[in-house]
């Protein structure tokens, strides 16, 4: 029996990228959705149901910063032995919201486990789309003697929305991701290229919690 030709592996291996592309997409465009409308108790609805880890790190990564409810981080594991990108990208977005939180000893612990778990979500796929979202918002909130670099980030956000503009399911919106740019290029001190994409952003039909953010920024 021959081997299958090459068209028809690659005509297999589409089949079985829509498939899992369909049977993911529902609950990361359902998370997507209540995050964007500010619906938290969706999004608390969603985590009850969560039937992977995946799907869990997602709501919790959605819901906390919606709610601040610091029982959304409780219970956090400080690493993956068979991680996938999007997990290890979400788990070192959920230590660093703790290290936000935390006392100044406890920042630096929380923030050194997430920076190892956002390099260890690089090393799989530096272009996943969350581990993009994660390292942008890493380069853009950490302070300036740790590094901080709004121009890094805005590069980072700018290859997200390549990225999820042609990835279905990825629960991150291009709106989202060229939100997030615009705040990086505002500072890092661009006018002339934050003011164009504030105008764009804002001249479209936005869910609330993107017209809130574009509205009134969070500190950087």
């Amino acid at each position: 029996m021959r081997p299958p030709s090459s068209s028809a592996t690659c005509s297999v291996a589409m089949v079985v990228f829509f498939v899992l592309a369909m049977l993911s997409t529902p609950f990361a465009e359902a998370t997507q959705t209540a995050y964007a409308q500010q619906d938290a108790d969706r999004l608390r609805a969603l985590f009850d149901r969560a039937s992977s880890r995946a799907d869990s790190l997602l709501v919790r990564y959605r819901l906390y910063p919606l709610t601040e409810d610091a029982s959304v981080l409780d219970g956090l594991p400080s690493s993956l032995s068979d991680g996938t990108a999007r997990e290890y990208a979400l788990l070192s977005g959920l230590w660093a919201y703790r290290a936000g939180e935390a006392s100044i000893f406890s920042a630096v612990t929380y923030g050194r486990r997430s920076t190892n778990l956002l390099e260890e979500a690089k090393a799989q796929a530096p272009n996943a789309p969350f581990v993009l979202l994660v390292e942008g918002q890493s380069l853009l909130f950490r302070p300036s003697i740790a590094g901080k670099d709004p121009d890094g980030a805005a590069r980072r956000f700018g290859r997200l929305a390549e990225v999820v503009a042609a990835e279905q399911g990825s629960a991150i919106t291009e709106t989202e991701a060229h939100m997030w740019r615009w705040l990086a290029l505002r500072e890092a001190d661009r006018p002339d290229d934050a003011q164009p994409l504030h105008d764009r952003l804002t001249g479209q039909d936005l869910p609330p919690l993107y017209r809130q953010f574009l509205e009134s920024p969070p500190d950087v």
